[in-house]
């Protein structure tokens, strides 16, 4: 387990999981976080990220920065993403080895896994199937940065480790109205129709597909439970070439639930429709989290709860999104 004192880098500390790692570590007592901003370092720029690390010189890395976006952005800027998130993630996984950091955790996305893996999707269906079309360069780096740690762990006994978490969401969401994921987007959508007075809001597809969230809180205590497991019980509970461990809760709903739930915490009394001419993607999206259970943590935010929790965090913070 690393001390409290240990000198840990928070790559993407701005971001949603990079921000809840900062203050989860921050509440257990950790006293020597050191981060940076875009403008003090590039990530993207080799030279600047080896001379960081050489200077510096953490104990710890979470690497958490990423190029993120919806299924618009991805498709748009497919060389961007591909681009950006294997600059990133090289420059800080081979800068840590170089300056002789031991412990780094690299954060994934479920994208990883194949279009129509099994489901519930094991960290063994990873590399068994074609990728979803819509953002497979952004999924293919984060491959990478799996076996990257995997590499280094192999060849030079890091302990470079890796998470995969389902969909978050929570506080520092991103809550735009054209580009958001579905709980910010819902949000936000069924808070407006109750300022406006709106007797119906309609939702897009069925409602019949189902799909697991996880509030971003158990996303940053999962991540910190994992760096600090210890190092033999956590290889005995993974494999040299399937390293990673799935984040999430293990549980599903529909999307249908989903939405009476965000309209239930916004206090929307209206009615709901859904538009069954809209696409509703893949039927079930649900991660097998046994894994990570194996090695003693689980979530504990309801998703309830933790909409209740993203809500208020909406509507203290509302002014940085108003159009």
């Amino acid at each position: 387990m690393l001390a409290l004192d240990s000198k840990i880098f928070v790559a993407g500390h701005r971001g949603m999981v990079g921000s809840a790692i900062i203050r989860q570590l921050k509440a257990k007592g950790y006293n020597n976080i050191i981060t940076r901003t875009r403008s003090e370092l590039d990530l993207v720029n080799q030279q600047a990220v080896a001379d960081f690390f050489a200077t510096e010189k953490p104990d710890a890395v979470y690497l958490a920065a990423a190029k993120v976006g919806g299924i618009v952005a991805n498709n748009t800027y497919p060389a961007e993403f591909i681009y950006e998130n294997l600059m990133i993630q090289n420059n800080i996984i081979h800068s840590a080895h170089l300056a002789d950091v031991q412990h780094l955790l690299f954060l994934g996305s479920s994208c990883i896994y194949p279009k129509l893996a099994e489901q519930p999707m094991t960290e063994y269906a990873l590399l068994t199937g074609t990728l979803e079309s819509t953002n497979e360069p952004y999924a293919i780096a984060k491959i990478a940065g799996i076996k990257m740690c995997e590499s280094y762990n192999r060849q030079y006994a890091r302990d470079y480790r890796s998470v995969m978490p389902t969909n978050l969401y929570g506080p520092q969401d991103n809550f735009h109205p054209e580009n958001s994921h579905v709980i910010p987007a819902l949000l936000r959508r069924f808070h407006e129709a109750k300022l406006n007075g709106d007797v119906e809001v309609v939702a897009w597809g069925s409602g019949k597909p189902m799909r697991e969230f996880l509030h971003v809180d158990d996303m940053a205590a999962a991540s910190i439970y994992v760096m600090n497991f210890n190092k033999e019980l956590y290889e005995s509970n993974t494999e040299p070439m399937l390293s990673h461990i799935n984040v999430g809760t293990g549980v599903d709903c529909t999307i249908r639930e989903l939405v009476e739930t965000v309209a239930k915490v916004t206090g929307f009394e209206g009615t709901i429709s859904f538009d069954s001419t809209k696409p509703d993607g893949a039927p079930r999206k649900l991660m097998n989290v046994e894994r990570l259970k194996s090695l003693g943590w689980s979530a504990s935010i309801t998703l309830e709860d933790g909409l209740k929790h993203a809500y208020q965090w909406f509507l203290d913070n509302q002014d940085d999104y108003r159009c």
